[in-house]
């Protein structure tokens, strides 16, 4: 079967053009948001903590990956989940259906949009810190790959959350009521060795943990978790997802109805 490339690109064109009318809120909100952030962060807390809590890091340079991915999650889900939701609010998801479009190429489509809207908002973000704080990043190699990763895994999860979805509501309380929580819980803005017993083993079962830990050994090479362990954690969660959408996609759930 060939590829159809042209049926992907327009939904890929389609779906960066809508981004493009947005833009406003795509890039520039999170880079205030991140500023007010490193104010509030970085300035009136960072004083107060040691650089041998943060494994040697100042504590303005140790939240930087941590902010990104707490944007990085929630933009992917919401930019994903959105792109697959309208075609189902207003109808158009049939006539989606019957294109002569497979599956895989469709996910590629949105799921590649929204990934690239997650990593361009990523880098701003990463720029945007550098005005504040100096960065410095050991690894360059694997803090693309886990951007990459990371980005098109959590625009797989919101691409399941819109079809999953049957209105506004549902699609925003993952992210909002589950994701933010468990970011902030997750070592986003402190070193899980802080922790006292026993949150910090309670902390381990939070799984995006292992997300901000491996990006965050890509920065600076220091990690409570461990590298590898991230790693294979940010690529069961991809493989995860991966087969939720094929699984929908083959009994057509949500889909058809």
């Amino acid at each position: 079967m060939n590829f159809n490339l042209y049926g992907t690109w327009a939904i890929y064109r389609f779906e960066m053009a809508r981004a493009m009318r947005t833009l406003w809120q795509s890039l520039v909100t999170p880079v205030i948001t991140t500023s007010l952030y490193f104010v509030v962060f970085g300035a009136a807390i960072g004083g107060n903590i040691r650089a041998d809590a943060t494994g040697g890091v100042a504590y303005g340079a140790f939240i930087v990956p941590g902010l990104i991915m707490l944007s990085l999650f929630t933009q992917s889900i919401f930019n994903a989940s959105f792109g697959i939701f309208f075609p189902k609010f207003v109808g158009t998801i049939y006539e989606l259906l019957s294109a002569p479009i497979s599956p895989f190429e469709t996910v590629i489509g949105y799921v590649g949009a929204a990934a690239t809207k997650s990593i361009v908002l990523g880098l701003v973000i990463l720029a945007t810190a550098a005005f504040f704080v100096p960065i410095r990043i050991d690894h360059p190699f694997w803090m693309i790959a886990f951007l990459v990763l990371i980005s098109v895994t959590f625009c797989l999860f919101g691409f399941i959350i819109g079809i999953w979805g049957q209105n506004f509501e549902q699609i925003q309380f993952i992210p909002m009521l589950i994701v933010t929580p468990l970011t902030f819980l997750g070592g986003a803005f402190y070193s899980v060795s802080m922790l006292a017993e026993p949150w910090r083993t309670i902390t381990h079962f939070n799984p995006v943990v292992y997300l901000i830990e491996g990006f965050r050994w890509s920065f600076y090479s220091t990690t409570d978790i461990g590298a590898g362990l991230s790693l294979a954690a940010t690529l069961g969660f991809f493989f995860l997802c991966l087969g939720i959408v094929w699984w929908m996609f083959r009994t057509g759930y949500r889909l058809k109805t």
